[in-house]
């Protein structure tokens, strides 16, 4: 991929303000162009630190946000991937290249329009499969995932997400209100859980069977 100053002037700074803090999540977000994801009247603002509406009430989340959660969820080549929430399918996209060679993401968004555009955005990304469900219930035939990143709000931590984690897995999900949340950090070793929060984060609600009801 050819050299963007924009780009590298924004994963610079987010270096320096300490989002971005190895050279995996770094790697991912220089493989993927943000601007082939956000609609064509804002491709201008494609590389600024800050969400973007792509239609229906959502957002392709802050750059910043997109690090952290990665830097919290450290997607490894091979693994497995379930994301709640594809929006534009950007955050998939960067995940996918992490998850190169051999690894997987599966994606569910459930707004129809939505899923319509992720699959058109993700067209060439050959280890990203969108699907058109209730993400707070999951993928539980293609469960177990040894990663799961939920990219939208939710009241308490869906129940099936938690059952589809793998030994050995981590989990990303934002929990809390409607508007404003803390990130919630999972690990599960066998049957032993161990939780982390990170204050501060706002992302669009999760609605579903175990979010908010729309």
């Amino acid at each position: 991929m050819s050299a963007n100053p924009a780009r590298t002037r924004l994963l610079d700074y987010l270096e320096r303000r300490e989002y971005l803090r190895t050279p995996a999540v770094r790697a991912g977000m220089e493989a993927v162009d943000r601007a082939d994801f956000v609609p064509q009247p804002q491709r201008y603002a494609a590389w600024d630190d800050t969400p973007l509406s792509i239609g229906r009430g959502q957002t392709i989340s802050a750059p910043h946000m997109v690090a952290m959660m990665l830097e919290e969820l450290q997607p490894r080549p091979g693994q497995r991937l379930l994301e709640v929430g594809s929006g534009c399918g950007y955050h998939a996209a960067v995940a996918a290249a992490m998850l190169a060679p051999g690894g997987e993401v599966h994606t569910v968004e459930r707004i129809p329009q939505l899923v319509k555009l992720a699959r058109a955005n993700l067209a060439a990304v050959a280890n990203v499969t969108v699907h058109h469900a209730d993400g707070s219930l999951g993928l539980p035939k293609l469960a177990p995932f040894d990663r799961i990143m939920v990219t939208c709000g939710a009241p308490r931590l869906p129940g099936p997400l938690r059952e589809q984690l793998a030994v050995q897995g981590r989990m990303v999900v934002p929990v809390g209100g409607r508007t404003l949340q803390e990130l919630l950090v999972i690990e599960r070793d066998g049957d032993d859980w161990r939780e982390a929060r990170q204050s501060g984060v706002a992302f669009v609600p999760l609605i579903g069977k175990h979010g908010y009801k729309d």
